[in-house]
């Protein structure tokens, strides 16, 4: 009886370890495309951001862009509140890392976390770079 029920909690832990990894790096979008063929991760906050190219260069930033994408595509491992849980605490990245290196980290990836180059757009990156950088 011992043995049966190691095997089911050893069952249940792997698949709790599966689910959790399966939730990092979905982006939320299911792999649909608009008609231009661009990705639709977070909406429309592709579009959102007018400097997008100096985000984290002191460009400003659409903060509520930024969430929506951080939702669609980082919460699952960062938790809601940036506290970190299967990925790093991120509420002080931008103290610990400079634009450049979180841009870098978001599009290959590493340590775990999958790269999204890809699957947001360059706009998109861009945009959650600068909203990062500023979390010091």
């Amino acid at each position: 009886m011992m043995k049966k029920r190691n095997k089911w909690l050893l069952g249940l832990s792997v698949l709790a370890i599966a689910i959790s990894l399966a939730a990092c790096g979905g982006n939320g979008n299911n792999g649909t495309t608009n008609n231009n063929g661009v990705n639709n991760a977070g909406n429309n906050a592709g579009n959102a951001t007018g400097n997008a190219g100096n985000a984290g260069n002191g460009g400003t930033v659409d903060a509520a862009a930024a969430e929506e994408i951080y939702k669609n595509s980082c919460i699952g491992c960062h938790a809601a509140d940036l506290a970190g849980g299967v990925g790093p605490n991120l509420q002080k990245v931008g103290g610990e890392m400079t634009a450049d290196q979180i841009e870098d980290k978001i599009v290959k990836g590493g340590g775990g976390m999958p790269g999204f180059k890809g699957q947001l757009t360059d706009a998109e990156i861009d945009s959650l770079v600068g909203w990062l950088a500023a979390k010091k």
